[in-house]
């Protein structure tokens, strides 16, 4: 008698999402960096600004866009991001028969690079690269992951601290993977202090204000043109247009709450032009911002 295959670790882990999340939307889990997405059908193009991730899709599929690029991912694949970066992206594949599934997890660059020096790993001389990119995951990372999602199902407190060391492995098994490399680079540029997340953190910490890139640079310890050059191998954009979308990102923020008006959402992020607030606006989100927050509140 012929036996049945058994079930691969992704068909599995799809098996236990399921169970956990029925309805649309992200779950937080009782594992701290673990949080659940799901999707019964395509959804429109949503923006916003990505914090450092391995988000993994189980079932369906996604689509990313990181400045003019595209990036498109599927079942079993995954998309890493080492720094924070303005990005919009949408479900292109989902149904209610089979709904989109992603695990994300949260990863903090210092974790990755204990993980670096404990573990005893080099690669070539560090060059900055994205700070975002696809990878199709083999089989000692999905067994890792597996073993992340069948803590689920136990206790809260066991899946909490087991779930600890799970992360390291996963980790480990990103930067020993394929596309390592990637993930690598930028946080031992980081290390080095010849990073651009240290040019990110200031410019999130003054994004308001008005910045020249060669104070910029002179922060970060890097000269104009190797801060432009790394900055935008990392984030595909320059660091003033960075710093736009954040402007814009944390207006529209401000504008979600309810109790200011557009002016003076524009006045609190930087902007001394009300009439250039609404034009960069409109041109990033795709409406002036009073008509883009009746369309976000609509039901």
């Amino acid at each position: 008698m012929k036996r049945d295959a058994t079930p691969s670790p992704l068909d599995q882990m799809i098996d236990i999402v399921q169970h956990h999340v029925r309805r649309d939307g992200r779950v937080a889990t009782a594992i701290p960096f673990l949080s659940l997405l799901h999707a019964s059908q395509p959804t429109p193009v949503t923006r916003g600004v990505l914090k450092p991730s391995c988000c993994m899709i189980l079932q369906g599929s996604k689509r990313l866009h990181l400045a003019a690029e595209v990036l498109d991912y599927g079942p079993g694949e995954y998309l890493v991001v080492s720094v924070d970066l303005p990005a919009a992206g949408h479900v292109v594949v989902a149904s209610s028969d089979q709904p989109y599934l992603l695990l994300n997890l949260e990863l903090d660059p210092q974790e990755i690079a204990a993980v670096v020096l404990e573990a005893r790993l080099s690669m070539e001389a560090p060059e900055p690269v994205r700070g975002a990119f696809i990878g199709r995951s083999d089989a000692p990372l999905q067994e890792a992951l597996y073993k992340l999602v069948r803590l689920l199902d136990a206790p809260a407190p066991e899946a909490a601290f087991l779930a600890v060391g799970l992360k390291r492995e996963i980790i480990y098994r990103l930067l020993t993977g394929a596309n390592g490399r990637q993930l690598y680079q930028n946080i031992v540029l980081d290390q080095q202090d010849r990073g651009i997340g240290k040019a990110i953190a200031w410019l999130k910490q003054h994004y308001a204000e008005p910045v020249k890139v060669e104070d910029l640079a002179q922060a970060t310890n890097m000269s104009v043109s190797s801060l432009h050059h790394r900055f935008k191998a990392v984030t595909t954009m320059g660091p003033m247009q960075y710093q736009k979308q954040l402007r814009l990102q944390q207006a529209r923020n401000l504008l979600l709450q309810g109790d200011i008006d557009a002016s003076t959402a524009a006045y609190r992020v930087g902007y001394e032009s009300q009439s250039q607030f609404s034009r960069e606006y409109r041109r990033l989100f795709g409406a002036p911002p009073m008509q883009d927050m009746k369309k976000l509140r609509t039901p």
